[in-house]
């Protein structure tokens, strides 16, 4: 594929291929508690749409970890309408060879619990948004639980033609299909709001927004991530911090914002305390439950540290401090986020005290995790400060992140 020049290369383990289960048979073990299975036991109806990306074996499936209705798609992307529609517009990135697999071997297809694909009626934002108001209509006189995953704005970028006629004033062409994907995103988000207070539901339904990772390298935008450096698959602020909204009227202060860092591993504690359901006690479970601290009830942060790995990439957020530490490249980053919340400078070197006391925690905490269920076949290299379609600059810093 055309790469620009100087590009480092993927390192591929083939003595790991033994180790590694068929790719349907990846996704979070059945033994697993999951969110659903949990909120279904207090007599909620539980409904996932969109991607699922956690496995697509019988035991793995959304109906078979605690949804009682699925409709989307299993693999991690999936194309939002026919390339060939006209009522469509395209941005191919030629560059990335994930991109050319992509417009080559997705299907525009969804499925209904573990039945066969089908083609959806509308361009793919749209239609999970409609589905989800058909949901609340059918559930509204009962508790449920909505697993709302849009694919949005994952790649391939494909927008509706009326979103990117609706931004003309944006001259780069990727640029404009990307932000008619965020359009249809953000008029689905206020369609499912809309059919919550319609229905009388609003004040009493906890609704929680985020999204799992910062922009993408392989889109080719330079700006994404601004002000912050990195990208997703990497531990700067750029590929870790997302927005997180929550909202419960009934219960929480309006307009308000909480300083204090949270994570994902939260959503589960917060919406089983917010159902009243009982949160496995028989394993180590790593989220809180914010609701007590967005009350102002309880002071204070909700973590002592955060901390994310990707094999032998890993990162700890402790104190307003952050470590990142990997082994290819041989690399040790320090950043002090209070003074310097976009990363700019390591101070590793100087602060060799701080190292040692992040490092030791980090360990810690890894001795307390499973070993991953199979290894990781591929490293890619992400550089941290440019787009993939750019060319290689002399020092310039980067990671290998284990897929």
């Amino acid at each position: 594929w055309p790469r620009p020049e100087g590009t480092r290369l993927p390192i591929y383990h083939a003595d790991r291929e033994d180790e590694v289960p068929p790719m349907g048979e990846q996704g979070v073990p059945a033994e697993e508690v999951t969110l659903a299975e949990v909120l279904k036991e207090r007599g909620y109806h539980t409904l996932a749409l969109g991607k699922w990306h956690l496995g697509s074996s019988e035991t793995l499936r959304p109906t078979a970890q605690g949804f009682d209705e699925f409709l989307g798609f299993y693999p991690g992307g999936q194309m939002f309408a026919d390339p060939e529609d006209p009522r469509v517009v395209n941005s191919k990135q030629d560059f990335d060879p994930i991109d050319r697999f992509l417009w080559a071997n997705l299907p525009f297809a969804v499925r209904k619990d573990a039945g066969p694909r089908f083609t959806p009626g509308d361009y793919m934002t749209d239609y999970l948004s409609d589905e989800a108001v058909r949901a609340i209509e059918a559930n509204r006189n009962r508790p449920f639980f909505m697993y709302l995953a849009y694919n949005a704005p994952h790649t391939p970028l494909q927008a509706t033609k009326a979103d990117y006629d609706a931004l003309a004033h944006i001259e780069d062409h990727t640029l404009r299909v990307y932000g008619g994907m965020i359009r249809a995103l953000d008029r689905g988000i206020g369609e499912v709001m809309a059919a919550l207070r319609e229905r009388g539901l609003e004040e009493n339904t906890l609704v929680l927004f985020s999204s799992d990772n910062g922009g993408a390298n392989y889109v080719g935008l330079p700006d994404l991530n601004r002000p912050y450096r990195g990208w997703k698959m990497t531990f700067f602020e750029g590929g870790l911090r997302t927005p997180f909204f929550v909202k419960w009227p009934a219960a929480l202060p309006k307009g308000t914002r909480f300083a204090e860092p949270v994570a994902h591993v939260d959503v589960f504690a917060t919406a089983a305390g917010a159902a009243g359901a009982r949160v496995p006690s028989d394993r180590p479970m790593d989220g809180v439950d914010l609701i007590p601290y967005l009350k102002g009830d309880v002071q204070g942060p909700p973590h002592e540290s955060l901390y994310w790995r990707s094999g032998h990439y890993q990162t700890l957020l402790s104190g307003g401090w952050k470590l990142q530490v990997a082994e290819r490249p041989d690399q040790t980053w320090l950043f002090d986020l209070g003074a310097d919340p976009t990363e700019r400078d390591n101070v590793a070197a100087g602060r060799a005290d701080k190292v040692a006391e992040l490092k030791a925690l980090l360990a810690e905490l890894n001795a307390e995790m499973s070993e991953p269920a199979w290894p990781s076949l591929i490293e890619g290299p992400i550089v941290i400060d440019r787009p993939l379609n750019t060319p290689a600059k002399a020092g310039e810093e980067y990671v290998y992140w284990p897929n």
